[in-house]
């Protein structure tokens, strides 16, 4: 079964890149995006996500990857 994209359900159009809590739930623990494969987001959703995800990171709100 595929799993509905969550953001969809919750008609939620624009992701803020300030808010972390949300945000950490779709890296790993190493920094890395997790793919849509994996979280069951569309891709419309996947590219906001990444672009807010890469905000975090710029102002320091979330870790860059981690070797």
């Amino acid at each position: 079964m595929r799993k509905k994209c969550r953001f969809c359900k919750e008609h939620i159009d624009e992701i803020n890149y300030k808010d972390t809590s949300v945000l950490k739930g779709f890296i790993n623990e190493r920094g890395k995006i997790l793919s849509s494969r994996i979280t069951g987001v569309c891709s419309f959703h996947q590219r906001r996500l990444s672009q807010a995800i890469k905000r975090a990171r710029e102002i320091a709100l979330l870790p860059y990857e981690t070797r």
